[in-house]
């Protein structure tokens, strides 16, 4: 069973500084597990089918002027139906003045009521935004992540194999770190990936041999970066002398997080290889990808040999994570 992850009507508050007008009870205990937003329209009519009482009410203008019409009873009657059927808050936009028959039903039912000089539109998107990222099913891997030319690149492989001495170099060529050891994935989309570190470890590296570093405090804050979208995957190994490489890069292999597909490369390790120049290089080649150019392709183009247009795709047939 899926994990539920829940986002707090102060964290809210606080990330919007949003102005409360009733709040029944501490705002730490009310819980939201819900990304959509609920803007009342039919259910302000009478309309309850298909309520859902676990996403928060936002009331705009819109809503405001529809209830302006109803005589004081009548809107009395169509808040308390609402309300009665329960949500994590009501929150008001374009600091619109609530109605006395509005906080009557939330003092009545327990509603928290609170409000935001934002235009609703604009709330709303950076809300449910917000909300997705938070709400997002996550999972913890082992690796290291970095952004290299604008490209999240998550990189994976045995304890020792050198990732962690791999961003060091990425980050003195200009390069940026997100995590370090433990990557912290959430699927923001059915596409995206968002990496990050957990909290208590945000910015170090381990070096062996040096011991825990604080690449913020040393290389500045121009070295690292909170969040990233995970747009590669990079498997480091020991060079193996029996194992056939990728010359090519002709089929694309790939390999699924969260079910969500991202492209996989191997890079076999031995002493002499410029990890971080190689690095450089997948990433921008992995832009060029997404692009619509593939250089293998092009060159075999060039020597008159065909090939099949459409990109072929093969899972990893093993689990790096």
């Amino acid at each position: 069973m899926a994990q539920t992850f829940t986002v707090t009507a102060e964290q809210i508050i606080k990330e919007f500084s949003l102005e409360i007008i009733e709040m029944p009870r501490d705002p730490v205990t009310i819980l939201i597990s819900s990304s959509e937003i609920n803007r009342p329209g039919l259910e302000l009519t009478g309309f309850l089918d298909f309520y859902d009482n676990k996403r928060l009410l936002v009331i705009g203008r819109t809503e405001q002027s529809f209830l302006q019409g109803y005589t004081e009873e009548e809107r009395q009657d169509a808040l308390d139906k609402l309300i009665s059927k329960g949500a994590p808050g009501v929150i008001l936009t374009r600091d619109i003045q609530p109605f006395p028959e509005l906080i009557k039903a939330a003092v009545k039912y327990g509603m928290p009521i609170l409000r935001t000089s934002e235009y609703t539109s604009q709330f709303i998107s950076a809300l449910v935004a917000y909300l997705n990222v938070e709400l997002a099913p996550r999972v913890t891997r082992h690796g290291v992540l970095v952004e290299v030319y604008g490209e999240g690149v998550l990189l994976v492989g045995d304890s020792g194999v050198g990732k962690s001495e791999t961003a060091i170099e990425l980050i003195k060529r200009g390069h940026r770190l997100i995590a370090d050891d433990a990557v912290e994935i959430r699927k923001v989309s059915n596409k995206t990936l968002v990496g990050s570190a957990p909290n208590n470890i945000r910015h170090f590296i381990e070096l062996r041999g040096i011991g825990i570093i604080n690449a913020r405090r040393i290389f500045g804050v121009g070295a690292v970066k909170i969040t990233e979208k995970i747009d590669l995957v990079i498997n480091m190994e020991v060079w193996d002398a029996a194992k056939m490489y990728d010359r090519m890069g002709i089929d694309n292999e790939y390999t699924e997080i969260l079910g969500n597909k991202l492209p996989l490369l191997t890079i076999p390790i031995k002493p002499g290889r410029n990890l971080a120049i190689i690095i450089e290089v997948a990433a921008m080649n992995n832009r060029q990808k997404k692009m619509g150019y593939n250089a293998a392709h092009e060159l075999l183009r060039s020597l008159g040999m065909e090939i099949d247009d459409e990109p072929k795709e093969q899972k990893a047939d093993w689990d790096i994570f």
